[in-house]
């Protein structure tokens, strides 16, 4: 049967056709931005032989103007008014790296409602207005791509939309913000409070402007709308992710847990379950030995469990210019390679075409199900009785219970590790344990993830 010849090959032997470069625009010039352009520079011979064309910069939006043409120099167009570079006629896609969710959702629908492709490392952007901005691209026909948005120099976007396409995932796990990482690293390896490691973050520049999308967990959590929607073919549901930072977490408990043989970290935590979906942020105790354990400093780790794969593994830094720049740059090659595509037999966006995304039940935090650790004050020995009678009484099945060593405090610790018990039971009774006389002070809980296969 005859077919029309590929029109980006000649047909006198399948050589590549001379495209013309992919000419792009660009919102914001700071750490990315800057990184972006440097990366595309340096590297331009190699991109361009990836993606089959060039890609270039044509125009660039800066507050400071004197600033950017520092970085880009005369041969890129500038101007401060990021709409102009949104809807520019010589714009083929708009990379949104300026951040924040209102005005940005305004640049990235008037680049698509022009046609254009977008790029973005915005999470909190397609966390909280994805499923409109993905909804307009498919209308015009256009690609948005994030690959930067979650975990900055790990591909995890591209292995779940593509790499795991046969399985059915069963959970995803990761410690997907870095600053949290390196601040928990300090507190355990040099007995730094919550607040003197933060103070190291800041002056390394780690910290966000508001440092409680780092602290207070809402990073991770816009990332984790983002992961469980590629994995389970979810809508994106940022709104219905349960949150808890490291705010509350002391450094006894840090110390406590490499006790127990575990060590504390900020997981972001997507797992299906028969009733519905659990999505959560929250501090956990990992087992030592674990491959995440081994996540420190500000890097990052993703932990993906496929029902045909099993379990695999994704590391890689979790900030800075250039890697996030890898990032964004690996999405333009994608759009570049775009060309004589059509629009249904791209990736989706989510990697789940649109008919056939759902709207899962995120499950609420009493159904949670879970290990946990408790640590319970006491004021002599008796207490240490008292609590796992109490806990035996409220149906939380025990696996550890000892005392804390080392101690010189009148006030005595004692450790519990429970086995898998839903939340609800478990914030019983804390609540009972609070109300025993040998009970010294506040109870605190955390959970433990084991993450096996």
């Amino acid at each position: 049967m005859y077919r029309d010849p590929d029109p980006r090959f000649d047909s006198l032997g399948g050589h590549p056709v001379a495209l013309r470069p992919l000419r792009v625009g660009m919102i914001g010039i700071g750490t990315v931005g800057a990184g972006t352009f440097r990366v595309l520079a340096r590297n331009q011979a190699e991109i361009a032989a990836r993606a089959g064309r060039g890609i270039e910069m044509v125009v660039v939006c800066a507050r400071n103007l004197a600033r950017a043409l520092a970085v880009v120099g005369p041969g890129v167009a500038l101007t401060d008014d990021p709409m102009q570079v949104a809807t520019h006629p010589g714009v083929d896609v708009l990379v949104e790296v300026a951040g924040g969710t209102g005005p940005a959702r305004d640049w990235v629908l008037a680049a698509i409602a022009a046609g254009k492709h977008v790029v973005t490392a915005n999470k909190a952007l397609l966390a909280e207005h994805g499923d409109a901005i993905f909804a307009a691209a498919r209308r015009h026909g256009v690609a948005v791509a994030y690959e930067g948005a979650v975990a900055v120099s790990i591909p995890i976007i591209k292995a779940l939309r593509e790499g795991l396409t046969a399985n059915r995932i069963e959970w995803v796990a990761g410690i997907v913000n870095g600053t949290t990482n390196f601040i928990l690293g300090k507190m355990r390896d040099e007995g730094l409070s919550l607040a003197d490691a933060m103070a190291q973050a800041g002056a390394l520049g780690y910290l966000e402007a508001d440092p409680s999308l780092d602290v207070d967990g809402w990073d991770a959590a816009h990332k984790l709308a983002l992961l469980a929607a590629n994995a389970f073919g979810m809508r994106v549901d940022f709104a219905d992710v349960q949150v808890e930072g490291i705010a509350a977490l002391q450094r006894l408990d840090v110390a406590c847990a490499e006790q127990l043989g575990y060590r504390v970290k900020l997981l972001a935590v997507a797992r299906r379950r028969e009733a519905g979906v659990e999505l959560r942020v929250q501090p956990a105790l990992l087992p030592a030995e674990h491959m995440m354990a081994q996540v420190n400093g500000s890097m990052n780790g993703i932990v993906v469990k496929g029902d045909a794969s099993g379990v695999t593994l994704y590391y890689g830094a979790g900030a800075g210019s250039e890697p996030t720049a890898s990032a964004v740059i690996a999405d333009l090659v994608d759009v570049a390679r775009l060309e004589g595509t059509h629009a249904a037999q791209r990736v989706p966006h989510l990697g789940f075409h649109a008919h056939a995304l759902q709207a899962l039940p995120v499950l609420p935090r009493a159904a949670v199900r879970t290990r946990h650790y408790l640590r319970v004050p006491v004021r002599d020995a008796r207490g240490i009785a008292a609590v796992g009678a109490l806990l035996a009484r409220q149906g939380v099945p025990v696996q550890r219970l000892e005392w804390m060593t080392g101690s010189a405090d009148a006030v005595r610790q004692v450790l519990v590790l429970t086995d898998e018990a839903p939340q609800g039971t478990v914030d019983l009774a804390l609540h009972a344990l609070q109300a025993l006389p040998e009970v010294a002070g506040p109870c605190v809980q955390w959970r433990v993830e084991p993450l096996a296969g």
